[in-house]
């Protein structure tokens, strides 16, 4: 079976996706980001175990996503944001962080794990989160649209190209990490 024939394929899809988020959240598991005591321990500033995580997913990402690109094997579809969507999804992020310890990716995970709170706190939440934002979504939009961003990508934004900005990152997260650790984070 050939790319093309996957994209086509939505059972295909359906089942890879499936794996996918299992492999996640066993991931997400594996690396503790699913515990509480970590969560807490990240905003606290204590422990930057997410931190490191996040970053490490978001360098392969970047590394992965350029070279399938170059390889023209994906085409991006970048979604242009705005000031609006991005501080109303950090509210609407920050509040059920704050409130339960769990980000969307974490629950999934820590309900694979047993916790009941992961799955009552969190799914439902989930569920009741984005049931209230599609009922105010009409009122919602003229205040998410605001302000678009001019650039819709971080290399447009700054003006280098990402065979500059990824080398650069990856050195930047190396010192970072090289940091946390000096400091026993």
């Amino acid at each position: 079976m050939n790319v093309t024939d996957i994209r086509r394929n939505k059972r295909v899809q359906l089942i890879l996706g499936l794996l996918m988020g299992i492999v996640f959240g066993f991931l997400l598991q594996k690396a503790s980001v699913t515990e509480y005591d970590v969560i807490l321990g990240q905003l606290l500033l204590s422990d930057f175990t997410v931190v490191k995580v996040m970053f490490s997913a978001v360098l392969v990402g970047m590394i992965g996503l350029y070279l399938l690109n170059r390889a023209g094997r994906i085409t991006y579809h970048v979604t242009e944001g705005s000031v609006g969507t991005t501080v109303i999804g950090g509210l609407i992020f920050g509040i059920g962080f704050a409130l339960l310890g769990y980000c969307p990716g974490t629950v999934a995970g820590a309900i694979g794990s047993g916790w009941l709170d992961a799955l009552f706190g969190g799914a439902v939440g989930i569920v009741i989160g984005a049931g209230l934002f599609a009922t105010f979504y009409p009122r919602l939009k003229p205040l998410l649209s605001c302000r678009p961003f001019k650039e819709p990508t971080l290399y447009e934004l700054i003006r280098v190209k990402p065979a500059i900005l990824i080398p650069l990152y990856c050195i930047g997260i190396v010192i970072l990490f090289f940091l946390l650790e000096m400091a026993g984070l």
